[in-house]
């Protein structure tokens, strides 16, 4: 009997005892019902309902615009197909940074009307408050440091992040943090991988990276950049497993075919 059958469901405690025997954590984004319940039956440890929905669901250029309304549609949907991944929602920018009553507001709706099973959060020490008010709710929190896309017109590009001691030194330090005040997994995004190993081998909670390289205890990618739906964004650290966007497209040029040559509906797919 595999493992994955003999879970029933993927917890936060299940993840800590991954990280604790050395079993990586496998994370995917999910933004609709039908995508969540292929990458679920597969045997997903971790679906994110990442506010990428923003980019990829929405054609935004950035994470900015996505409203929480939209976040609780798209885990609502997600919930819906899972039945054994853990699903952690995005809080959506603007929806927590600098006000720990309206995080926490965001957190307990999201939970109460989508299903989900935890929450993330972009940040460090400066949304501290926000993070214990969330965690004092009994609400699961996964922290998310490094590259933080909801941040990105202070950074000013997507470049790797914390390759200067400063940054990196403080990087450390909010993980830290977060673990401390309860924390049950932070992720590590486009950092230098002996950074990723640091942190990692400092924390008793689980890491999981994206684009910082072998050493997280997890990795996540979107579902679009990894099935090869989304042509466009080709960084070092994607690993692409379908070309479905060629699939899609040859699917669909010979279903107009069909239809101009009128050989769709044939007599066998009428009534």
């Amino acid at each position: 009997m595999s493992v994955h059958s003999e879970i029933k469901r993927v917890t936060t405690h299940i993840l800590q005892e991954m990280k604790n025997r050395g079993e990586k954590i496998s994370c995917l984004t999910a933004y609709d019902y039908s995508m969540a319940r292929i990458v679920d039956a597969a045997g997903i440890d971790l679906i994110l309902v990442g506010d990428s929905a923003s980019n990829v669901m929405a054609g935004h250029e950035t994470t900015l615009p996505i409203t929480l309304d939209q976040m609780i549609y798209h885990a609502t949907s997600v919930v819906k197909a899972v039945k054994r991944a853990l699903v952690v929602v995005d809080i959506p920018f603007g929806s927590y940074q600098g006000n720990s009553s309206e995080a926490l507001r965001s957190a307990i709706r999201i939970m109460k009307e989508s299903g989900a099973h935890a929450v993330k959060m972009e940040g460090g020490s400066e949304i501290k408050e926000s993070i214990v008010r969330v965690l004092s709710a009994g609400i699961p929190v996964m922290g998310h440091l490094g590259l933080t896309p909801q941040s990105i017109y202070k950074f000013g590009t997507y470049s790797v992040r914390a390759k200067e001691e400063e940054e990196a030194d403080k990087l450390l330090e909010d993980a830290k943090m977060l673990e401390a005040c309860g924390a049950f997994s932070v992720v590590l995004e486009k950092i230098p991988a002996s950074l990723t190993k640091l942190v990692s081998e400092s924390l008793t909670i689980p890491t999981v990276g994206i684009g910082a390289g072998a050493d997280a205890d997890g990795q996540i990618l979107v579902v679009h950049d990894m099935l090869g739906i989304n042509k466009e964004f080709k960084p070092r650290f994607l690993r692409r497993y379908a070309d479905l966007d060629s699939i899609m497209n040859d699917a669909v040029k010979n279903y107009v075919k069909d239809v101009k040559a009128q050989d769709f509906p044939n007599e066998k797919e009428s009534y």
